[in-house]
């Protein structure tokens, strides 16, 4: 193993990650190692990794190294895997964008919830002259939503409420509440009935409004806690207000846009006619340096 083995940190909304460069698929990053990375006290500290692997170079994007040069092989806090990260995704382009991989414009990424497309606005205005690139927003076209349906309902700090499911490539159950401390304690998985709804769990969101076309929300993520932000469960949340507001632009023929405030920051999500569901927000990289090969032995 080598003794240099770079990282760099990120966050979008707070949703925080360690980005760990690996174009050849060389590193071995068992679910230990990961959520040591992840260890806020005794590691780096995210939300989880980020895995920055070419598509050719891992044997789950192979299929889609034609479409997308880079896949997103993206983990959770616990080590375990998941399909797809909405904030995720923003800071994985932000990062191919500082490494000089991507320029301002489109840029398809490879995911196991298929290849999202993102595109890098330029520089917000006023910028310093010779300030660091990468300032702008990110907007990911993050593909179709799907409703199940179904009757799900959540734990809450009161009882239960009736939940909405909306998968993005990875599943979703959104309940609607008055106050958004009717979640209770969100680091535990909440009860989700019936018990076999989600077999490989589920991510729960508790929204509570804010105005037309504006919602707040908390969010329990599988694998993680309760995290800062979650850019699919804002989605999720979106076209569950939608669909709650009586508004579905497959119907009538018009996006919608809903504000999504997060603990973290805030997210604008538009949902258009045929389905597909962008979301924008910011995307950061605050930190970078050198993981210690001895230490990530030891905890492997």
């Amino acid at each position: 193993m080598s003794t240099r083995i770079a990282f760099l940190k990120g966050h979008g909304t707070e949703n925080d990650f360690v980005i760990v460069p690996d174009p050849d698929n060389a590193l071995d990053l068992s679910p230990r190692t990961v959520a040591a990375l992840c260890d806020r006290r005794a590691g780096i500290g995210g939300d989880g990794v980020l895995h920055v692997v070419r598509s050719a170079a891992h044997p789950e994007a192979r299929h889609l190294a034609d479409e997308a040069e880079w896949f997103m092989d993206y983990r959770n806090a616990d080590g375990s895997v998941a399909e797809m990260c909405g904030n995720g995704v923003r800071v994985f382009a932000r990062y191919l964008q500082r490494a000089g991989h991507a320029g301002e414009g489109d840029l398809p990424i490879a995911t196991r919830g298929g290849v999202k497309h993102a595109h890098l606005a330029k520089d917000e205005p006023g910028a310093e002259p010779g300030a660091e690139p990468g300032t702008g927003p990110v907007t990911v076209a993050m593909g179709r939503a799907v409703l199940p349906g179904g009757d799900v309902t959540v734990a809450t700090a009161h009882g239960t409420a009736p939940a909405l499911h909306v998968n993005m490539g990875n599943p979703h159950a959104v309940a609607f509440v008055a106050d958004l401390a009717d979640a209770g304690e969100l680091l535990s998985a909440p009860a989700v009935t019936p018990a076999g709804a989600y077999p490989d769990g589920v991510n729960v969101e508790y929204v509570a409004d804010r105005g037309p076309g504006h919602v707040a929300m908390r969010v329990h993520e599988r694998g993680s806690g309760e995290t800062r932000s979650c850019g699919t469960g804002a989605c999720a949340v979106a076209v569950a207000a939608a669909r709650r507001d009586g508004a579905d632009p497959a119907v009538t023929g018009s996006p919608v846009t809903y504000t999504v405030d997060l603990p973290g920051g805030r997210l604008v999500i538009t949902e258009y006619p045929d389905g597909s569901v962008d979301m924008t927000g910011p995307a950061v990289i605050v930190a970078e340096g050198e993981i210690d090969a001895e230490w990530l032995a030891g905890v492997s």
